[in-house]
């Protein structure tokens, strides 16, 4: 086969029918179920990040809207009409780029000849990609075709950025947001092409092109279309982290393992070799907050990394999970986060890189006194007061002197963050099920906006109640709830995002994981819950109180 026949996977193995598409199975459910009961709409606009199959679902919705033969929603892909699709000659199925057609005169130009029948197919079908990048005046010409759409017209308006899309023209549209594609179903479909071209290949390999596609499956098809030609048809690991950029994990370990062990000679020795060896050094400090990050999930839910396997491959990951402590963890994710900062506005990256070294086996010299003592700096300098009146005491028990009783004060107990009530309340007045289950259907979406630390921040929270105007979220440990609302970027972005997502703005408010049923009790018993009673003379009838926290609440009527 020659170079200028040679077609990408990501163009050869494109989505041809809905059963095709990966990922997005409630999208295309949905609008199979509107062909088959011919209730489609005269305009969709699709939104989502890039790669995740937003143009290849417009072009299958364009060949069932004409196919002759659709079956069950789906269309055949041999009538006239499909095959015409997919060769690009059907003169009715319109493909318009608006990132270079985004002028009044194009988008007028497409409302006049719109108003006329499609020559060859049923429904004449224009195709708007990047349709956010359309000027004020061209929206406002766009927006009078949707007002009084022609019959035999539909139009399907994709965006990778909704937020610039106004309202008038959302309004007038069906809405679908794709997801991004998870890594299993990345892996499972690149899997499924490499079997079917009889190519061999490492999991783990599939395992770090899915990691660096960041829920794109072209971006996927491409990376590994690379990995390909890089590797003679055979995809390995190594190969993988060499086009990817990215480091082995075994490595990543190692140099964790130097400078947390005092072994910062070696620490920089690592971090100089992998530079020698062309790894980018933007790519090697997420790939450290993403071990570290691992590192703390697995010391709070060991299962959720071991489902994974992402990071248990290297010797030195379990040993330091079991000798690093959160703090410790936290400190060092925050040396490398602000180097993150730093190498966007420098052109020597290697400096940086040392220096962060050198920081990072300075973090992780001072932690361990500290750690031993179990305390902060206030609590070291009191306990050492007192080790000192020991000493005396003792040094007077052993010259015969009477002594006075050495005050010990003890050690002031950890408090849980304190409920506030004042904010959870109006929250909870208004909380309903569909509110909970539409923050819990975007969390995932919000969660993937985050940068990799506060990503690792948010990993274990979750929404437990949401009303129209907020949003309650619980975390499993006190200090997560404590850094999370002292961290006021993350807590901006969250809300932020968050308004994104919904459509409107919504407040968040933090709860202990293990407070909050005793919130939830209280608010109850405030709001009418029932209380415990003698034992009931006549027969009780259950009624709904109401339909707060996601659940079911009765109360006893006698």
């Amino acid at each position: 086969m020659s170079a200028v026949s040679y077609q990408a996977l990501y163009r050869v193995w494109r989505p041809q029918t809905f059963a095709d598409v990966i990922g997005q199975t409630a999208i295309t459910q949905t609008l199979k179920n509107a062909l088959v009961s011919g209730q489609t709409s005269h305009a969709y606009l699709f939104t989502g990040p890039r790669g995740t199959g937003k143009t290849s679902v417009a072009k299958i919705l364009a060949k069932a809207l004409n196919c002759e033969h659709l079956t069950d929603g789906e269309p055949d892909n041999t009538c006239a009409s499909c095959v015409a699709i997919n060769e690009g000659s059907l003169t009715d199925v319109i493909e318009i780029d608006a990132a270079s057609n985004n002028g009044v005169d194009e988008i007028r130009d497409i409302r006049d000849k719109a108003k006329y029948a499609p020559t060859q197919a049923r429904v004449k079908v224009y195709i708007i990609d990047e349709v956010h990048m359309l000027s004020t005046g061209a929206f406002n010409a766009l927006l009078k075709t949707l007002e009084e759409p022609p019959a035999h017209v539909v139009f399907i308006l994709a965006t990778t950025e909704p937020q610039k899309i106004p309202a008038t023209i959302q309004s007038r549209t069906q809405r679908f947001d794709f997801r991004r594609i998870t890594s299993s179903d990345l892996e499972a479909r690149m899997r499924y092409i490499l079997d079917d071209k009889g190519i061999t290949y490492d999991d783990a390999a599939l395992a770090v092109i899915a990691q660096a596609a960041e829920g794109g499956m072209r971006d996927a098809l491409s990376i590994l279309d690379q990995v390909l030609s890089f590797g003679d048809n055979h995809v390995t690991v190594d190969n993988a982290l060499a086009v990817t950029g990215g480091v082995a994990a075994s490595e990543l370990g190692a140099l964790l393992a130097a400078v947390t062990g005092g072994d910062t000679a070696g620490g920089l020795t690592a971090v100089a070799k992998l530079l020698a060896l062309g790894k980018d050094a933007g790519r090697l400090i997420e790939d450290l907050i993403e071990y570290l990050r691992d590192l703390l999930v697995y010391q709070q839910a060991p299962a959720l990394v071991a489902a994974t396997d992402a990071a248990l491959r290297d010797e030195h990951f379990k040993p330091l999970a079991e000798t690093l402590s959160g703090d410790r963890i936290y400190q060092m994710i925050a040396v490398l986060n602000e180097t993150q900062q730093q190498l966007r506005l420098t052109n020597h990256p290697a400096l940086y890189l040392q220096v962060a070294t050198v920081r990072l086996g300075a973090t992780s010299a001072s932690a361990p006194a500290a750690e031993a003592a179990g305390a902060a700096p206030a609590e070291l300098a009191q306990l050492q007061e007192q080790v000192t009146k020991l000493q005396q005491t003792v040094a007077k028990l052993r010259d015969g002197q009477a002594v006075a009783p050495v005050a010990v004060t003890p050690k002031r107990p950890k408090t849980s963050p304190q409920v506030n009530t004042a904010k959870l309340n109006p929250i909870l007045a208004a909380a309903t099920k569909a509110d909970l289950a539409a923050v819990r259907d975007i969390w995932p979406d919000l969660l993937s906006m985050l940068t990799v630390t506060k990503r690792a921040m948010m990993k274990i929270s979750n929404p437990v109640a949401a009303s129209p105007s907020g949003v309650i979220v619980s975390f499993d440990y006190d200090i997560l709830v404590e850094r999370a609302e002292n961290d006021t970027a993350l807590m901006t972005e969250l809300e932020a995002g968050l308004t994104r997502l919904m459509g409107k703005e919504l407040s968040i408010v933090l709860v202990q994981k293990d407070a909050w049923p005793k919130v939830r009790k209280a608010y109850l018993a405030s709001h009418g819950a029932p209380q415990p009673t003698a034992k009931p003379t006549a027969p009780s009838v259950a009624k709904p109180l109401t339909d707060l926290f996601g659940d079911q609440v009765t109360i006893e009527d006698n």
